[in-house]
């Protein structure tokens, strides 16, 4: 999917019309993924994009107020306002407002239906501890499988801590392993102890199923969400 870019109100030609068609282009493709359960990258880009403008709605009074010239660019990565000096700047700032005002409530629209999405996907997935409940449940193994398909999934996961000003959570990351057809000699339980035999760097790993009820786009949905939920899983039943 094309992305929009993040200084898109600001650079180029300040006008509403255009502002607008450049929007509603990008809500389009967007909406082409989530008709077909596709949430990511979009929805985080669409969250990003809510971030930015917000930060410049609440920052605008102060930009209107110290800047006595025109405005030529506005990084909303690092929030750099450049100007140059002119007698009157009344026209651009309403030119932006006018966007704003039209800009956040479709894209929290749109987040509406992405979070309504996530949801229901969310909804269709089970996860359960495999075996011998280990001790440390930072690092192991996740099983993926839907029932519309014959095959496990195993990624290898590791959990760590980021801290920002405001608060501390949780990131995780996994890299694919392997891929086991389903059949009795497959159970999870023998998935897990032929995960031990062969790759020896957990003597008695964590590892979790994630089983889905249906059938989701992996890349762009079934596995991102599967991670969060592992992560919130092991969060909460650690607590």
């Amino acid at each position: 999917m094309k992305k929009l870019n993040q200084n898109w109100i600001t650079e180029g030609t300040i006008d509403f019309e255009y502002k607008k068609y450049l929007l509603l282009a990008y809500l389009q493709r967007i909406n082409k993924d989530f008709d077909q359960y596709k949430l990511y990258p979009c929805l985080s880009d669409l969250i990003e994009h809510y971030r930015n403008l917000v930060e410049l709605r609440t920052n605008q009074e102060a930009i209107y107020n110290q800047a006595t010239g025109e405005i030529t660019k506005i990084d909303l990565n690092n929030f750099i306002i450049e100007y140059e000096r002119i007698i009157e700047n009344d026209e651009y700032m309403e030119e932006v407002e006018q966007i704003l005002d039209f800009a956040i409530p479709k894209i929290v629209e749109f987040l509406k239906d992405g979070k309504e999405i996530y949801d229901f996907v969310e909804d269709k997935l089970r996860i359960e501890p495999i075996g011998i409940m280990a001790i440390y449940t930072d690092e192991g193994y996740m099983l993926l499988s839907e029932n519309a398909k014959k095959d496990t999934m195993v990624y290898e996961y590791h959990m760590t801590f980021f801290e920002s000003v405001k608060e501390r959570f949780r990131a995780i990351k996994t890299k694919y392993i392997t891929t086991y057809k389903h059949s009795i000699a497959n159970s999870y339980e023998n998935i897990k102890i032929d995960l031990v035999r062969t790759y020896k760097e957990f003597a008695n790993p964590a590892t979790y199923m994630i089983e889905s009820s249906r059938s989701f786009p992996l890349k762009e949905t079934f596995l991102p969400i599967a991670k969060r939920s592992l992560v919130r899983y092991i969060t909460t039943h650690s607590a």
